[in-house]
């Protein structure tokens, strides 16, 4: 039986923003309550885990779509009681954490080794790591300074997640409409629609202009002017100045942080973050990113010297720049493969993508995804769906695409509620994918580009993850209790297929006449999947190793000190060119405001999964029923019920090899299976 978990979501088209604080604060209340009453109960799973799944699926009922709607579409109003009821809740969570009675409760359950299979000891055992790692056996004093750490730890990441947000939706450039040449037909049109005077256009840094200008702007210096907009942004140097700097919000960050780990008996953030990964040391995290850089470090250098070569005899660029590398390397790609990126967009309209995934979702996992009409939009862009397994309800999934005025950059998915099981049933979880696509222009129905199309495979690998599960704990439902440097298996493993033909077909069509992806087009963007593979492999591990360092060293003192540990990666990892005004770090939000600190290494980790998981596809049929099935029972099901390794061997017979994401990436295997 199943439970009705929108009914339990706060409908955000009616939210009442003058109201949130003071009714965030009777919840929290009851819900301290519940937790005063849990302490004393006997050590029975249905006293003590049950009432807690409760009370926590009734704030996340609450607080997820608020916090959503911030992120997405937030006016000061919202900003403002969102800003004010973070610190309620930072100091609800600190008084669950060191709640000794709560603790105790926990610790007696486990004892009995009471509670529903599988995975209950897996997740008493979390909790009790949970109850450590918030302070429960330090001294008042140290508990106290916990509290005030991660109160001013949320505080902060909130602030550099608004300085970002800001400081890009201040820029724009006003330019003479000449020198658009070169940018894609949608991107004129919006840019011509903001015309300031005649024969003039404005450009914004939303990231489909700002890609587009990049990769395709002919005007050098348009190009140069958006690379430093976009590289300086939240920088001392970028719109707005001091006013969004978040130099010095960095650095107190990391210096937080540090405390906060050594406050717990860590010796640095990273070994803290380490604690619940796969990844458990950090010589581990390091061998496996430095080896990772080794092996891709001498095509990258060829790569480079291909793209200069290129860029010099054809562009006529003397000096390869930093604001010349998008541009010189799709004209490449075009010179060498016989194709445009942008002659691809009309192939791939957002409804097409979106049948054509669902047909695929269908045949592999034997799930359906049919629009629900019973969301409320908070906004005309969003898309409510119901997903299905034999006629069964399994969760609720609502897209919400394109880049707009106050909505935050990327792409993400969003768990807001979680499946567990109550006493009238199994209440399903509830999610959002979120991208930054642009719309449609011109009487055109949205069309994105190739990379878009892994964008939103990506995401739905998340939002499968979190909706599919059959663990019915809370805990360990969907991504919750999965170690963050497995999570992104399932979303890196769905992108897989849009490199395939048959996935092509299903996920390509023109946007007119519905016909296919041409055999050309399609032949020359497989052919082109491994352009610059190197390249790109070596920007990714010189992110996870920055981070992954700069939470290894002493706390830095000032912004130039993370600065020398970005250099010093940048000498290890780099060869491309690099601005001296480049403010990246400022712009880092993964690691600053996402919860990848000390864990962007993640994202190349869980590739290595996730490659080898497709493998068996390879090997046993690229759109296999069987295969699919197995893939979501052992992977997508479990949750966090047990551990990756585990679930990971189960499905694939044996542990994981980094074989098949050197190959997918076209760098040399030799010497690379174990």
């Amino acid at each position: 039986m199943r439970a009705d978990t929108s009914a339990a979501m706060m409908d955000l088209a009616q939210l009442k923003v003058e109201t949130v604080e003071g009714e965030l604060e009777a919840l929290l209340k009851a819900n301290l309550a519940v937790v005063d009453a849990v302490a004393k109960a006997p050590a029975q799973w249905t006293q003590v885990i049950r009432p807690l799944e409760e009370m926590e699926a009734r704030l996340a009922g609450f607080w997820g779509p608020i916090r959503h709607l911030n992120s997405v579409s937030h006016s000061e109003a919202l900003r403002a009681a969102h800003d004010a009821s973070l610190p309620r809740l930072t100091a609800y969570y600190n008084a669950l954490g060191q709640h000794r009675g709560l603790y105790e409760a926990y610790g007696r359950l486990a004892d009995a080794q009471e509670g529903p299979e599988p995975g209950a000891g897996r997740a008493l055992s979390q909790s009790l790591r949970g109850f450590r790692l918030s302070g429960i056996d330090l001294p008042p004093l140290e508990q106290a300074r916990y509290r005030e750490l991660t109160q001013r730890l949320t505080e902060l990441g909130n602030t550099f997640t608004k300085n970002l947000l800001d400081a890009t939706d201040a820029f724009s450039l006003e330019v003479d409409e000449a020198a658009l040449k070169g940018l894609p037909e949608d991107v004129r049109a919006r840019a011509l629609a903001d015309e300031p005077a005649p024969g003039q256009a404005r450009l914004n840094l939303s990231a489909p202009t700002y890609l587009a200008v990049m990769s395709y702007a002919e005007d050098r210096a348009l190009r140069a002017a958006f690379h430093r907009a976009w590289v300086t942004r939240a920088s001392e140097l970028g719109e707005g100045g001091a006013q969004w700097d978040n130099a010095p919000v960095m650095v107190e960050m990391l210096t937080l942080r540090q405390e906060l780990a050594q406050l717990l008996g860590f010796p640095n953030y990273a070994a803290r973050q380490l604690v619940d990964r796969m990844a458990q040391t950090p010589e581990a995290v390091l061998t496996f990113l430095t080896d990772l850089a080794a092996r891709a470090r001498p095509q990258a250098e060829q790569e480079f010297e291909a793209l200069r070569a290129f860029a010099r005899a054809e562009l006529g660029l003397e000096t390869l720049e930093p604001w010349d590398m998008a541009y010189a390397s799709e004209r490449l790609r075009e010179a060498k493969y016989a194709f445009e990126a942008e002659a691809l967009r009309p192939y791939f309209p957002l409804d097409r993508v979106l049948s054509g995934l669902f047909s695929l979702l269908r045949d592999l996992f034997g799930v359906e995804l049919v629009t629900d009409p019973s969301v409320t939009p908070y906004h005309p862009d969003l898309r409510s769906f119901q997903v299905r397994r034999d006629g069964e309800a399994l969760g609720q999934l609502s897209c919400d695409l394109f880049a707009r005025k106050g909505k935050r950059g990327g792409a993400w998915m969003d768990g807001v509620m979680s499946r567990r099981r109550t006493e009238a049933g199994i209440a399903n979880p509830v999610a959002y994918v979120v991208a930054n696509f642009a719309p449609g222009a011109e009487g055109r129905p949205p069309l994105l580009t190739h990379d878009e199309v892994l964008t939103l495979c990506h995401e739905f690998g998340h939002a499968l993850h979190h909706l599919l599960t059959e663990v019915d704990i809370m805990d360990l439902a969907g991504i919750n209790g999965v170690p963050w440097d497995a999570v992104e298996l399932p979303s890196q493993f769905l992108e897989n297929w849009c490199w395939t033909p048959e996935g092509l077909a299903r996920l390509s069509g023109h946007f007119e006449t519905g016909e296919p992806l041409p055999e050309m087009l399609r032949q020359g963007l497989l052919a082109a999947r491994n352009f610059q593979s190197a390249l790109a492999l070596l920007r990714q591990l010189e992110f996870s190793l920055f981070d992954f360092r700069l939470h290894q060293v002493a706390a830095p003192q000032n912004p130039e000190e993370i600065r020398a540990v970005l250099a010093a990666v940048r000498e290890d990892t780099s060869v491309v060119p690099v601005a001296a005004y480049n403010r990246f770090e400022n712009s880092f939000a993964h690691i600053f405001a996402g919860g990848y600190a000390a864990g962007y290494y993640s994202y190349k980790w869980a590739e290595v999964l996730a490659a080898d998981a497709f493998s068996r596809f390879e090997e046993e049929g690229i759109l296999s029923a069987e295969v699919g099935a197995d893939f979501r029972r052992h992977i997508l099901e479990r949750g966090g019920s047990e551990s990756p390794e585990v679930l990971f061997e189960r499905f694939r017979g044996r542990p994981p090899r980094i074989d098949a994401l050197l190959r997918h990436c076209g760098i040399a295997v030799e010497g690379a299976s174990s």
